[in-house]
């Protein structure tokens, strides 16, 4: 392989990461907790954008639960938001992992 094949496969390379950061910018994925009482959702770049508490989670006796109900969604959301993050990246350098990606 020539050199500059290398080259141009590396900038098109370049060009599906910088497309695939762009979608994750603004893809949103959502987490639960609790069978749906607390939603929590984040973008693809793992920012978090909302929560959504039913009323029926909220108890003053029991603000831990809801504490609890609250990390378990977000958490749940990052998640989800790091495999689409890892499944894109992956398909876009063709499985070859690199680092800080």
């Amino acid at each position: 392989m020539s050199m500059a094949n290398l080259q141009r496969m590396a900038m098109q390379m370049q060009a599906e990461i910088a497309r695939v950061q762009q979608e994750l910018a603004v893809a949103k994925v959502d987490g639960s907790a609790g069978g749906g009482v607390v939603k929590a959702v984040v973008t693809g770049k793992l920012e978090l954008v909302s929560v959504t508490i039913d009323p029926s989670a909220v108890d003053p006796a029991d603000v831990e639960m809801l504490q609890d109900l609250i990390v378990a969604a977000v958490n749940d959301a990052l998640r989800a938001a790091r495999e689409l993050g890892e499944a894109k990246m992956a398909a876009a350098t063709g499985g070859l992992r690199l680092p800080g990606m």
